[in-house]
């Protein structure tokens, strides 16, 4: 398995088998802080599989496409979820499970304010921000467990941009 991916714009029916879509769209669902706050409740599905939800900031290094996918990882223990510090987009890029590995990749850009989910055991590729700076808060589980597997593939997919 390997070859080349286009990414397509991430939207919450595209990305729904591989976790959440947080971003704001139509009208809050409720109104606050004397009517100058809107909230859109409860975006995510947070699973911390017995561990308990942590908020961590990941710093990470611009990826430029076309990009060499070799590596995906997934939790097994808990969700994870992707908040970009600015509004520039990521690529994220998930893959089915198949038997206990990755299947097909399938790799997603997301536009300004999106942020994203991954539900618990979601194999994906390794955070990947196109843009500096790649601040990014992340919600997920903390635990003693071990709460990594890494699958490196035979042969890498280049992910590209869409035409």
């Amino acid at each position: 398995m390997s070859g080349e991916i286009a990414a397509q714009p991430l939207t919450p029916a595209a990305f729904a088998p591989f976790g959440d879509v947080l971003q704001v769209v139509g009208l809050p669902d409720r109104i606050i802080n004397q009517g100058l706050c809107g909230r859109y409740h409860d975006l995510a599905r947070i699973d911390t599989g017995g561990g308990r939800a942590g908020i961590s900031l990941f710093s990470a290094e611009p990826r430029r496409l076309p990009y060499r996918l070799e590596m995906l990882e997934r939790h097994p223990l808990g969700s994870q979820a992707f908040l970009p510090m600015s509004l520039h987009p990521f690529l994220v890029i998930v893959a089915p499970d198949d038997s206990g590995v990755p299947g097909r990749p399938v790799a997603f850009v997301t536009t300004p304010g999106q942020g994203i989910n991954l539900h618990r055991g979601t194999w994906h590729g390794v955070l990947t921000p196109l843009h500096a700076p790649g601040l990014f808060a992340v919600v997920d589980r903390i635990g003693t467990e071990a709460n990594l597997e890494e699958h490196w593939l035979a042969t890498p997919f280049i992910i590209t941009a869409r035409p």
